[in-house]
């Protein structure tokens, strides 16, 4: 009779790694008006606010994102009289230290446009961040797949016809264009053109840690501003959003960043890690059953009273034990194998985690 354990030899395990995407589309309407805000949370501290695919207080919302503003110290709207201005300088700070990390002497880096922290370069001192839940990013954003479709110009925040300059920013390229120099992982930088040579650098987007960096420079009109973006004046421009920066609570920018929004969308990642193991029946094994009904008084049943037959037996469930014969993982078959002496069966038996 054959051994009922088999040991598994080194070349009967081997591992896989599997990455598995879909598709995330978030539309703006949702972000912007579907539920006439219901899904929006804001919160007493007034340092960010959430975003859910529908009104928060159903047991049927899903957090989606949260959006926050801030500047970094040296930035030259850092002013004590501004509104929340050490609350802006935190969310900066924390969002720089956590993305970016720190220098050899100990200082907090800045985000570079460029990503280029060796050297100073064109730093995005004012940003909004976007911080997209664990549930829709999984272990990480695909690369180049990360695209937001934003208005540049947005006078009026309630109206649609005042939202102008509408562009498709993305991380174009990332796959082979990446970078690793941040404590957070990888990250890639966003374009507004896909078109060689990509147009401007707007942000980041940090692919395991599912956040997204915009300078806020790129904003042309000031969110909710009546007055317009300035006719074209780009100077003026400038000192409209400044002044949202400065005279707006981070709840005010983060909604009119929502506005500015028409859409989002990118493919997560979920790694699949998986062990496979080879069971392997040889022609002389497991051709026996230690089930007690496999014999009748004495007699294997299965040969049908033929004392001449060839023994036999049918496989229906693999167990995968430890050193010490503790039992750790059963495989069920669909359907019993007939083992018997004329054929060997390798069973695959996949473990994922």
């Amino acid at each position: 009779m054959a051994n009922s354990f088999k040991q598994l030899l080194p070349e009967d395990v081997a591992t896989t790694r599997t990455l598995l995407h879909e598709a995330i589309p978030i539309t703006g309407t949702i972000v912007s008006g579907t539920y006439d805000d219901d899904n929006i949370k804001t919160f007493s501290h007034g340092m960010f606010e959430s975003v859910y695919d529908y009104p928060y207080l159903s047991s049927s919302a899903n957090h989606i994102f949260d959006i926050t503003a801030g500047y970094s110290e040296a930035s030259a709207l850092a002013d004590s009289e501004n509104s929340q201005n050490d609350k802006k300088m935190n969310i900066y700070n924390q969002m720089a230290q956590v993305l970016v990390g720190y220098d050899v002497s100990g200082n907090i880096q800045q985000f570079d446009s460029d990503g280029n922290t060796s050297t100073s370069g064109d730093y995005m001192q004012e940003c909004f961040f976007i911080n997209f839940s664990r549930l829709l990013t999984k272990d990480e954003i695909k690369k180049n797949s990360f695209r937001l479709d934003l208005y540049a110009t947005s006078s009026n925040v309630n109206d649609e016809a005042n939202r102008e300059d509408l562009e498709t920013v993305g991380d174009y390229d990332a796959q082979n264009n990446y970078l690793t120099n941040s404590p957070a992982g990888d990250y890639g930088l966003l374009y507004t053109s896909s078109v060689s040579p990509k147009g401007d650098i707007i942000g980041h987007v940090y692919y395991q840690a599912g956040i997204a960096v915009i300078t806020a420079s790129y904003f042309t009109g000031a969110f909710g501003d009546p007055a317009g973006p300035g006719a074209g004046n780009s100077a003026a421009s400038a000192r409209q959003i400044n002044d949202q920066l400065t005279g707006s609570t981070i709840t005010e920018l983060a909604n009119g960043w929502r506005y500015a929004l028409d859409n989002i969308q990118f493919n997560n990642t979920t790694e699949l890690n998986s062990t496979i193991y080879f069971c392997r029946a040889n022609n002389t094994e497991y051709n026996y059953s230690s089930n007690p009904t496999y014999l009748s008084e004495s007699e294997i049943r299965v040969k049908g009273n033929n004392p001449m037959a060839d023994p036999v037996s049918y496989i229906t469930t693999v167990g995968l034990y430890s050193p010490d014969n503790e039992l750790l993982a059963v495989a069920k078959l669909s359907e019993p194998l007939k083992k018997a002496p004329s054929n060997e069966i390798t069973l695959r038996c996949r473990l994922d985690y």
